[in-house]
């Protein structure tokens, strides 16, 4: 494995533990539960205008759900990127090849 990759995969982990030390027994909520925080602290008596379709039976559900929607986006990025390289190293490829023509 190629230095430059150890040191990336080493600020990731880095990256993922660092706030775990720091801040061991914190509460790590989402954004919404912060929002609706700040407004009921702003106007008390404000009334949301739409309330959740559906929501997941456990905080585990939501979560998976979470990871489900990040990893299918993650896959999509990977699978654009590698399109991308593949391409434009096929057409170096082709340009390199004496007697065809590229299109």
């Amino acid at each position: 494995m190629r230095p430059k990759n150890i040191i990336l995969i080493v600020l990731v982990l880095l990256i993922a533990v660092f706030p775990l030390l720091v801040k061991g027994n914190a509460e790590y909520e989402g954004a919404d539960a912060e929002a609706e925080v700040a407004i009921t602290e702003v106007q008390p008596e404000y009334e949301p205008w739409l309330e959740s379709i559906w929501e997941p039976p456990s905080g585990e559900i939501e979560s998976l759900l979470f990871a489900l929607q990040a990893a299918i986006g993650a896959g999509f990025i990977g699978y654009y990127f590698g399109f991308v390289k593949g391409r434009k190293e096929n057409e170096k490829a082709k340009e390199g090849v004496p007697g065809q023509m590229s299109t």
